[in-house]
């Protein structure tokens, strides 16, 4: 993790599969905005479920926490490049700065109010995007850094859009210089954000954006997968109060009252497992490195330290379960492995699970594939 350190010094080398076992106490682990923000389930079995995408979240939280310290962390190696509220273009833009690689620059043109609906409607092609302006009343056509002139004028030709809207789009390509880049430029592009971004070397990810340089795309040696309740999980809603209003108009209608109610969903108790998966021959394309490796285990370790709030409630990592092959192919199919980590209920089921204790962990050390290894991080 520190500057000097060279990923190419100190790879990964051994594939790893590994199981993560938390739990939840009157919190939603992972709400769906489908749902009215219910804690996930599986309605044919009730289990309940949290998404992978929730679990990485919560990783790229943590690696952004800590890289605040640059004594420690290269921000050149650590960044994060899917962090809330980010512009992900602005990355890619960069990237191509960093590498001197020149295809031009974005152009905005004002769309006229006769043509905006019309303009709405039309299926623009790639490298053109409508942007809001300052106030409401105002957009603005957006011709990308690397928009295909020759292309977009193809593609007029061919869909066939209104005259005005062909017209305005045609007179505001007019002096754009810009191109695509190459298959090599592109390569330079997706080997410049594996080396700056953590979470992309780590997770992967797809960095062809439309009003953005194309960096290709990454496939990452990290993966998870759903986690998933051990037993069926029950939604409470809750009614809750907030004793004061939004705006005066609220406040007249109450009298004076001031109060405000809403709903609030939680799962008393669960368990939930996820697993992962971790590929040396991915991460030597990317460069994931041991160092990496260090810090992802740091991370899931910590991923809930950091992530408290009044919605999740109280969320802790109970185990993580490393499985580490001696060979970069693997020396037993990871299901199997999987097998042997059962979580079981340690007393009677006369009544509902509402604590850790509740449960108990067992590995079953003997049916241990010969070139395996178990490390328990916690």
């Amino acid at each position: 993790m520190n500057k000097a350190e060279n990923s190419n010094n100190n790879p990964v080398t051994n594939r790893y599969d590994f199981v993560m076992i938390f739990d939840v106490k009157d919190g939603n682990p992972n709400g769906d905005p489908d749902a009215g923000n219910l804690p996930r389930i599986d309605p044919e079995t009730g289990m309940g479920l949290v998404t992978d995408v929730c679990l990485k979240r919560k990783i790229r939280n943590y690696m952004t926490l800590i890289s605040i310290d640059k004594d420690k962390f290269d921000s050149n190696k650590y960044d994060i490049y899917v962090k809330e509220k980010a512009v992900l273009g602005r990355a890619h833009v960069e990237a191509f700065q960093a590498l001197n690689i020149t295809l031009g620059e974005e152009s905005k043109k004002l769309i006229p109010e006769n043509i905006l609906n019309l303009l709405e409607d039309f299926d623009l092609p790639d490298g053109l995007t409508i942007e809001q302006g300052g106030t409401e009343d105002i957009q603005n056509l957006v011709i990308a850094f690397d928009a295909d002139v020759k292309e977009i004028k193809e593609y007029l030709n061919e869909t066939k859009p209104d005259p005005k809207v062909k017209k305005f789009i045609t007179d505001s390509l007019k002096g754009i210089k810009s191109r695509r880049p190459t298959a090599a430029e592109t390569e330079q592009g997706r080997e410049y954000m594996c080396k700056r971004f953590f979470d992309i070397r780590t997770f992967g990810g797809v960095l062809s954006l439309k009003s953005a340089p194309n960096c290709g795309q990454v496939r990452g040696p990290v993966q998870f997968t759903f986690g998933r309740s051990v037993e069926p999980i029950v939604a409470l809603e809750h009614s809750i109060t907030r004793m004061a209003v939004a705006t005066e108009k609220e406040a007249e209608k109450q009298q004076g009252d001031n109060r405000t109610m809403g709903r609030k969903f939680t799962v008393p108790y669960g368990v939930y497992r996820a697993h992962g998966f971790i590929s040396p021959h991915l991460a030597s394309q990317t460069g994931f490195d041991q160092s990496d490796l260090n810090l992802l285990w740091e991370a899931i370790g910590n991923m809930f330290e950091h992530d408290h709030s009044a919605a999740r409630g109280e969320m802790n990592l109970r185990k993580l379960i490393v499985f580490k092959h001696d060979s970069a192919l693997g020396n037993a199919p990871a299901h199997k492995l999987f097998d042997l980590v059962e979580i079981k209920r340690a007393g009677s089921f006369d009544a509902p699970a509402r604590q850790w204790a509740d449960y108990e962990v067992l590995i079953d050390r003997d049916k241990l594939p010969k070139g395996v290894t178990i490390e328990e991080k916690i």
